[in-house]
């Protein structure tokens, strides 16, 4: 082991311009050999298949963005219980007492979001007793 505390670090730093360049020569390569011939099917954009119709900048509706970021917040909670599942045998009971009550919290959450409405896509209900 050299006593420098920087020579330890060579090798990553040798990876890092090796990757770069390596990074560097693909792209310099693809647009050097690759072939340029626009066509209207090229140069429009793409739309999953589909021909696209209207404006680009049409107006989403809220609850797309609100089912989006509930997603996320979900997703990060199936994050937080893999880890949690592995070192369980390790937490015994305390560890499970302790994930009981996170996932308590969230379902209070998810149920909170969901007697809202946040979850509905349809046109909005009557309320009740309004009918």
């Amino acid at each position: 082991m050299p006593d420098n505390y920087f020579a330890r670090y060579l090798p990553l730093l040798i990876h890092f311009i090796v990757a770069g360049l390596l990074a560097s020569a693909i792209v310099l390569l693809s647009w050097i050999i690759g072939q340029r011939k626009p066509n209207r099917a090229k140069m429009s954009p793409y739309e999953c298949g589909m021909t696209p119709i209207g404006d680009a900048r049409e107006r989403f509706s809220v609850k797309f963005y609100m089912v989006a970021m509930l997603f996320i917040l979900f997703d990060v909670e199936a994050v937080f219980l893999y880890p949690w599942a592995v070192i369980l045998k390790d937490l015994k009971m305390f560890g499970f007492w302790e994930m009981l009550v996170y996932v308590g919290i969230v379902l209070v959450g998810y149920v909170y979001i969901w007697k809202k409405g946040a979850l509905e896509w349809g046109e909005p209900a009557a309320p009740r007793g309004e009918i």
